[in-house]
């Protein structure tokens, strides 16, 4: 299993579930202490992601619920309301250049997966930009 590994320094980690727990391409909503919602996906080829659950178009927490797949070979999720689509990678909106969801760190630590309770990117959206 692949592990992300741009945690910024000062990360503390939260540990979410047994690696065993989580299924290929089959999302988990995790709490995290400071109250930010987080989707947790491992893909096909053993990749770990986390991102904001919270669909930015919606305000909807249905992102782990979404449709994991991939778009010229960058992994992807969309969400199961409006159907856009996001990058695990980055959480870069597909549809539009205006809208990231923040990326949060995972990794494996005795058998757990844990995420990083500092993004690794941080969210934007048309609104936050002043852009209509």
């Amino acid at each position: 299993m692949s592990v992300l590994t741009h945690a910024p320094a000062t990360t503390d980690w939260v540990t979410i579930c047994p690696q065993e727990r989580l299924e290929p391409e089959i999302g988990l909503a995790a709490l995290l202490p400071d109250g930010h919602q987080v989707a947790l996906f491992s893909t096909r080829d053993h990749h770990l992601y986390a991102l904001d659950n919270l669909d930015p178009h919606t305000g909807a927490a249905v992102l782990a619920r979404g449709i994991v797949g991939d778009r010229d070979g960058e992994p992807t999720v969309a969400s199961p309301m409006l159907k856009h689509v996001f990058s695990l990678r980055t959480g870069q909106s597909l549809d539009d250049p205006h809208t990231r969801l923040a990326t949060w760190p995972v990794r494996v630590h005795d058998h757990n997966i844990q995420i990083g309770t500092n993004p690794t990117t941080h969210a934007s959206t048309r609104a936050e930009q002043g852009t209509p």
